[in-house]
């Protein structure tokens, strides 16, 4: 195992870097995916397109290489088998080098390990709505220890993309629309998976989810200002607190410059003002869209250009532009081989830290990648994150009623608990002309349907599951059918939601984006059916995105939601449901009122929020940060520890006391925004600044205290600099962004501005908890 400090590796690198050929270099910065493992498929668009970089007839291997792409994720693959072939890929490519240097294994890993067989975790947006920065550690930490068990050693997660339009078919892969949220619990996941060894990749870099219309790649209109304070910031935190070592840039442009070739952004950001000291590597086909779909270069060589010269320096998945075309340019004097040389010192640099000079440990002859720990953290992250969003008291199902008709079209399927980066899913083919519903898929793990765990879960009740047609469509009889059911059961449980996968195979998912928010299919309609019954009715919303629920807010006895969660799903909202265990969850994002409400977060200012100067109201129908629980919490009046008064490099402390006054044990989570009255540039009313999680017992009291930086407070001012200003701030403590229980007023004593990179990203906080 490699023993060099991070000093010793980059001087290393560099001596590495003096002796090597042109073509050696560029082997270092390129990718290869098709021919190392089983074929890739036909997983994305363009992916025909893709090259491996060498001149006619030569071996791509033939220099070494940079990176391996997906040797799991790409195709069904044993663990044990695959783990060997690896292995001896790479010694293939230890020997091509002079030097000894193997590529560094990459694989997907937003939902778990990407790869047949193994866990399959909740989707990013349901690590959200757990507020648990240390839950999301463990399980990070866990997904890289499987990672690297079969010889994988960089994961392209987490996605650190703040939620602009939940229309956005990769809603699922956020953890939501607050960017302090995204941040604390995105390099919670950073620093987990980096504990177990494998390079964690933050994306993309940035501004991505503010697509317009909330078209996948669609081009982005982000001021400065708002693109600063609102999408940069989560970035900044993995970056500077979590030291994230590689970043991904988006595809898109904003304003006109695509990410792969801003300059700015890359060096002039991330490297210069954060101290990033890692490896960007490119977006699939990224560099070479920025000839074939952006239009800003002429040729594959002058995309390479652009992309290195900005600061990019591995391109991914294959060397369409960064083999052959990159060494022509560099030989023909377009590209400065020291430009060149910069990146290949900065990807040997983390070879090295990796340990991919030495001699590699031998694969494991066994290898079990849902190992009984996963699948417990699976089932933690599952329950935590399910939210009760309505009851009228109908749950917790403590005496069963005789007939439950279970309804719906995702409550007896096990695809439906997936998010689109889960290996099945991901896999799933499907052609909507046929007319034909979602395929069955092999999942490759236990997962148990609601159906089939509801069964279990309510021994004394008869439960009879119509599913009421498909995700997409349904006919007149289908509907018929289950609202039949309903009518004659005591009890209906409609199960509505998504099936996730990919550039319209799915309903939702990387290239899933939805015209409205309405549910997919018919599936609003047979809701309406169901709830027109008369028979008590609980909504379950499994889903990847929020969506309008029509009447049930109104007319449900209760609406849970939960965001994709995974292979341990099922038996989550099967505990949430009987009372076996207590809803934690919270909204990451809002649920919007109306199938047609404007896209919307509570982020906005006071004009983006109803007001008689228009007739469109964006209020959401449950706002972000909100959750009921099974008990009843009463705080104390909150104290300003620090007193009324502080600097502009200060810190402001506060303390509330909560106690659980009900019957039940429950979880409140206390949530602090910040406003701010005047100030120079237009503001949020409110964002968020500060949560804590207190489990607390039937009668037990709990304190969470936190302590600001007055650096929070801070906006771009207007010479564009970052500034904490003079003045009144106003802090709100609540249940959710729509529920503030109480406001601590602060005034700061005067400004403050910011040398790059210096600004406090993060409030501290400590939870104790008292009985009695």
């Amino acid at each position: 195992m490699h023993t060099d400090t991070p000093a010793e590796a980059a001087e290393r690198a560099a001596g590495l870097v003096k002796r090597m050929t042109l073509e050696e270099k560029c082997a270092q910065l390129a990718s290869l995916w098709r021919g190392v493992d089983a074929d890739a498929g036909d997983m994305a668009p363009h992916q025909g397109e893709q090259t491996d970089g060498a001149p006619a007839g030569d071996d791509p291997l033939a220099h070494g290489l940079g990176q391996l792409t997906r040797p799991f994720g790409s195709a069904r693959v044993d663990p044990a088998a695959g783990a060997a072939r690896l292995a001896a890929v790479q010694r293939r490519i230890r020997s091509n080098s002079r030097f000894g240097i193997a590529a560094i294994a990459h694989d997907e890993c937003l939902a778990g390990f990407m790869a047949h067989g193994a866990t399959a975790f909740p989707t990013a947006l349901a690590w959200g709505a757990t507020f648990d920065p240390d839950l999301v550690r463990a399980m990070a930490r866990q997904i890289g220890d499987t990672m690297r068990s079969v010889g994988i050693h960089q994961g392209l997660a987490p996605v650190l993309d703040v939620v602009a339009d939940s229309r956005w078919g990769r809603t699922e892969e956020t953890i939501g629309e607050d960017p302090y949220l995204t941040g604390v619990l995105g390099t919670a996941y950073v620093t987990g998976l980096q504990e177990s060894g494998v390079v964690a990749t933050v994306k993309h870099f940035a501004g991505y989810s503010a697509s317009h219309a909330a078209r996948n790649f669609g081009p982005v209109y982000l001021g400065p200002r708002q693109f600063a304070e609102s999408y940069l910031p989560p970035f900044e935190m993995a970056v500077r607190l979590g030291r994230a070592k590689s970043v991904m840039p988006s595809y898109a442009a904003n304003d006109g410059v695509p990410s792969h070739a801003n300059a700015r952004l890359l060096t002039g950001i991330l490297r210069e003002e954060w101290g990033f000291e890692g490896v960007i590597v490119a977006d699939y086909f990224a560099v070479n869209f920025l000839n074939s779909l952006h239009g800003i270069a002429a040729d594959r060589s002058a995309a390479a250009g652009l992309a290195l010269n900005a600061g990019v320096d591995v391109e991914l998945p294959a060397a369409d532009c960064f083999g052959e075309p990159l060494r022509a340019a560099v030989a023909d004097g377009t590209v400065d081989e020291k430009t060149l040389d910069r990146a290949v010192e900065r990807v040997l640099t983390q070879k090295i830290e990796l340990g991919l000079l030495d001699e590699p440990p031998a694969p494991a002859d066994t290898v079990d990648l849902d190992p009984p720990e996963a699948r417990a953290l699976a089932a933690e992250v599952a329950r935590k994150s399910i939210v009760l969003l309505a009851n009228d008291g109908t749950l917790p199902l403590t005496s069963p009623p005789a007939r439950v008709a279970v309804v719906g079209p995702v409550a007896d399927d096990q695809a439906a608990m997936l998010g689109c980066y889960s290996f099945p899913n991901h896999h799933m083919r499907y052609e909507p002309e046929s007319g034909d519903p979602y395929p069955s898929v092999d999942v490759g793990v236990a997962i148990a349907t609601l159906a089939d765990r509801l069964a279990a879960d309510l021994p004394d009740s008869t439960v009879e599951h119509v599913a009421g047609g498909w995700v997409l469509n349904a006919t007149d009889d289908e509907i018929a059918a289950a609202a039949s059911a309903a009518a004659s059961a005591d009890l209906a449980i409609v199960a509505v939601g998504d099936r996730s996968s990919l550039f319209g195979r799915g309903t939702s998912g990387e290239g899933c984006d939805a015209p409205d928010h309405a549910l997919p299919g018919r599936q609003s309609e047979l809701l309406e059916a169901v709830l027109d019954s008369g028979t008590p009715t609980v909504v379950v919303v499994i889903s990847g995105r929020p969506y309008a629920l029509g009447t049930a807010p109104e007319r449900a006895a209760a609406i849970v939601q939960a965001f994709l969660p995974g292979e341990e799903g099922a038996a989550a909202i099967g505990a949430i449901l009987t009372g076996a265990a207590d809803p934690e969850g919270r909204l990451p994002v809002g649920v919007p009122a109306r199938r047609d409400s404007p896209p919307a977060t509570y982020l906005g200012p006071q004009l983006a929020r109803r007001s008689e100067v228009s007739s469109n109201d964006p209020t959401a129908r449950y706002a972000f940060g909100h959750g009921l629980t099974y008990t009843e919490f009463a705080w104390d009046e909150p104290e300003l520890v620090s007193g009324p008064e502080v600097g502009p490099e200060g810190v402001v402390e506060l303390e509330v006391r909560v106690r659980n006054t009900g019957d039940r044990r429950g979880t409140e989570v206390v949530q602090l925004y910040l406003h701010d009255p005047v100030a120079s540039t237009v503001r949020p009313v409110q964002r968020l600044v500060g949560f804590a999680r207190l489990p607390l017992a039937p009668g037990e009291a709990g304190t969470a205290r936190f302590a600001m930086p007055v650096d929070l407070a801070a906006l771009i001012g207007l010479d564009g600099q970052w500034i904490v200003e003079a003045g009144a701030l106003e802090l709100r403590l609540g249940r959710s962004a729509a529920d503030t229980a109480a406001t601590l007023a602060v005034e700061v004593t005067g400004e403050r501005r910011f040398e790059p990179g210096t600004r406090a990203l993060a409030t501290q906080v400590t939870v104790e908890s008292l009985v009695g």
